[in-house]
């Protein structure tokens, strides 16, 4: 199995719409590329939240290649999307990982 990790960082003042928004339309259309069979957010602890909330968004998906479809068909609409609702409110880096 495959983890498409999704660490983010977001601004206190928007946390709370960014996560509504990832809830109710970020996540389920990620998993309605097919390419994904499950999701998991959390929020991290024990972290600095001076300048807001952190959060890891776990995707899991069967293969590299459903990952390699997923970046090369819907990943930057996907990601665009949330730039344009939340600008620089949020700052996020990805990680790709297998279980083992």
């Amino acid at each position: 199995m495959i983890i498409y990790n999704v660490t983010t960082k977001v601004a206190t003042d928007t946390h709370l719409s960014w996560l509504k928004w990832m809830r109710e339309e970020h996540i389920p259309a990620m998993l309605n590329t097919g390419l994904f069979h499950d999701c998991r957010i959390c929020r991290l602890l024990e972290q600095d939240d001076t300048e807001g909330p952190t959060y890891a968004i776990q995707y899991f998906t069967d293969s590299t290649e459903n990952y390699q479809r997923f970046r090369s068909e819907h990943e930057q609409a996907l990601r665009q999307r949330g730039y344009d609702l939340f600008g620089d409110r949020f700052i996020a880096f990805n990680t790709i990982m297998q279980v083992v």
